[in-house]
């Protein structure tokens, strides 16, 4: 058993064990990917000692209702006790599990693994005294605020299920899933904050109730000193009041390993949601072998994710992952730019001793934008940092050779800008460059190779493989490793017709990319960002990269839009580098050179746009669908609740239909 006190110099992994076979002299990675390949239910369950359990499992892998698998199905475990309580109980208490780092509320504050136990325990007694119990499911609707943690850690202290739905959301998409879950409670709060406003989430949530036919038997406000709001009585419950009533905690509930930890709704959910359910023992298990593996996080090292917890990174590496490895995570409630400007990102890994960062490409193309020279980077000291890893969108090779450089010349050494690609559904990386076992050569626009556990495949329209470096359909052969979704909530049928029965025995992922002769991972976008021109299948992701080279460029999307003659054409949507002093007209003329010179004739560019903004989702990713929609002048455009600012696609609508 690994225990959570171990110095990082002491603590084996999964990935240094030689695997049978011939692959006794290879690096750590390799030898962990052939393991995991040829015995992953020995790989698995040795991984599985990095957890305590209340019941070890004797076994890793159920098999008997594929092609859905369970993982540990005899296994029990509390996700929060080993969270929180076991670094504790390992001597660990005064070392500090969260650091709450709010610009827009002018706070900073550290909470050590003792006092986050705590709260934890006594907020899930005062859930737990409402009734909430193993299994009933908990619906947390908060900004990025310490509240938000310490109520998923209670949900998983009592066995409860919670669902986070992202601060802000519109009443309507939140009734939704009040309706989905149908929650015992709900947990939120009185207001989020942004640079320039406050957002009032208490009528968001008091009309949401109205709609919703599923009624929780209680809601908990914690009410912000910025806008309080006012109560509704027999409904409502101050958390503030509620905790100071509570002196004493709750122990943690054992679970089965297979029984559900969280449900969150896919980013795109339009219509009827889909919940992705995370189980428990294959959740923590896959998340504590991570950290040091791919991360190369110990217990002593400190995690910047600047996500929010309503994401799947959110949960995954701002929660669960640091603490349940013992390191501290810092929780940061504000923007890349505007709180106060775009050094704020390199001031918190500065001021908290980051050495990892985590966050969206979008953040750095924001950042490059408001600071093209990098001059911010240079006024902090970023020596702590060992890796900077981007994920959530394709990292264009643009942005990662600029943030390369800028990194460089801040900091005089090499650190790596490491792409991270995965998806809400996988809860944790499917590619990415494993520094903990071993650092490859990095390849611009590839998240490098695939995590141990996941066999990446590319496949062709009929299922055939087709060979290095040609683009296909990417696949992962079944059963997926630990920690991937369990199935869709409520609905085993649309979990298997959704994702597993396109091609048997695979996940289908939804993107499109290929492997090179090297077996690096290259994901160009999703497979209906694929346009076929005049018979040719081509990535608008491949003609992004080469638009994003141009200096004036800050940001771009290319569609693909319905020809009569050619089926589809891309059309390029550029936003300028702040200072670019360009003529738009001179400008497009070069940037359809320059895909034509990259790509080749056969791309066909001959439009571009030059736009204010692109319209994004809250995660920050472009809504290239939407727009392709619009400019086919689609009847049935969905526009997704996760949209950042409406008016910006409504601005670019002119555009678009033109």
């Amino acid at each position: 058993m690994t225990h959570p006190g171990t110095p990082r110099d002491q603590q084996p992994t999964t990935g240094e064990q030689a695997p049978t076979g011939g692959h006794q002299t290879a690096d750590p990675y390799t030898r962990a990917a052939a393991r995991a390949a040829e015995d992953p239910e020995g790989f698995w369950l040795e991984a599985a000692g990095l957890i305590d359990w209340t019941t070890p499992p004797t076994r890793a892998l159920d098999d008997s209702r594929a092609p859905i698998y369970r993982w540990f199905p005899d296994g029990e475990l509390n996700v929060c006790y080993n969270a929180l309580d076991r670094h504790v109980i390992a001597g660990r208490g005064d070392d500090a599990a969260l650091v709450y780092d709010s610009p827009v509320t002018d706070t900073v504050r550290t909470y050590t693994y003792a006092e986050l136990t705590e709260l934890t325990a006594r907020f899930a007694r005062v859930l737990a005294d409402r009734g909430v119990g193993k299994g009933d499911r908990v619906i947390i609707y908060m900004p990025m605020i310490p509240e938000a943690v310490i109520s998923m850690l209670a949900c998983a202290r009592l066995g409860a299920v919670h669902s986070v739905v992202f601060g802000g959301f519109s009443a309507h998409e939140l009734a939704v899933r009040i309706d989905d879950t149908a929650p015992k409670a709900v947990i939120s709060t009185s207001c989020g904050i942004e640079r320039s406003r406050v957002i009032e989430y208490k009528p968001l949530l008091d009309r949401a109730l109205e709609l919703a036919e599923a009624r929780p038997e209680f809601t908990v406000i914690v009410q912000r000193p910025q806008h309080p709001c006012t109560l509704v009585e027999g409904r409502d419950l101050d958390y503030a009041e509620l905790m100071d009533a509570t002196p004493e905690g709750a122990p943690c509930t054992p679970v089965k390993a297979t029984d559900e930890l969280y449900v969150l709704y896919t980013s795109g959910t339009t219509g009827r949601p889909k919940g992705i359910v995370r189980d428990s023992g294959g959740y923590a298990t896959a998340l504590a072998w991570s950290l040091p593996n791919l991360f190369d996080l110990h217990p002593g090292d400190t995690m910047f994710t600047a996500s929010d917890v309503g994401w799947v990174v959110g949960h995954s590496y701002i929660v669960y992952a640091p603490l349940i490895g013992g390191v501290t995570t810092v929780l940061f409630e504000g923007k890349p730019i505007g709180t106060p400007d775009a050094s704020t990102f390199f001031r918190v890994v500065s001021e908290h001793r980051a050495n990892v960062f985590f966050a969206a490409p979008t953040a750095m193309r924001v950042i490059r934008k408001e600071d093209p020279e990098g001059a911010f980077m240079q006024q902090y000291d970023l020596s702590s940092v060992r890796g900077w890893f981007l994920a959530g969108e394709r990292l264009d090779p643009d942005t990662y050779a600029w943030t390369t450089e800028k990194l460089a010349a801040a900091t005089g050494r090499d650190i790596p800008v490491i792409d991270n690609w995965w998806q809400t559904e996988t809860g944790w990386p499917i590619a990415t460059n494993p520094i903990g076992l071993h650092r490859f050569p990095l390849k611009a626009g590839s998240p490098t190779k695939p995590v141990p556990g996941y066999q990446v495949e590319i496949v062709d329209a009929g299922g055939e493989p087709v060979p290095a470096g040609q683009d296909g359909l990417v696949v992962i052969r079944l059963p997926l490793p630990p920690g991937t979704m369990a199935t869709v909530w409520g609905d085993d049928e649309r979990f298997v017709s959704s994702y597993l029965s396109a091609f048997e025995g695979y996940y289908l992922t939804g993107d499109g990319g290929y492997l090179d002769e090297d077996g690096y991972v290259y994901v160009m976008g999703r497979t209906d960002d694929v346009i076929n021109v005049a018979g040719h299948r081509l990535s608008t992701g491949t003609m992004e990269a080469a638009i994003a080279a141009h200096p004036a460029v800050a940001e771009c999307a290319v569609i693909g839009v319905h020809d009569e003659t050619k089926g589809q054409v891309p059309r390029a949507f550029v936003v300028l580098a702040d200072g670019a002093d360009t003529d738009a007209e001179a400008l497009a003329g070069e940037l359809v050179t320059l895909v034509r010179s990259e790509v080749g004739p056969v791309a066909a560019l001959k439009r571009v746009d030059i736009v204010p903004a692109l319209p994004k989702t809250r995660s920050g990713k472009i809504l290239r669908k939407t727009m392709r929609e619009i400019a086919d002048h689609r009847s049935d455009v969905v526009v997704p609740s996760t949209i950042e600012d409406p008016e910006v696609l409504e601005r670019m609508r002119g555009a678009l239909e033109g």
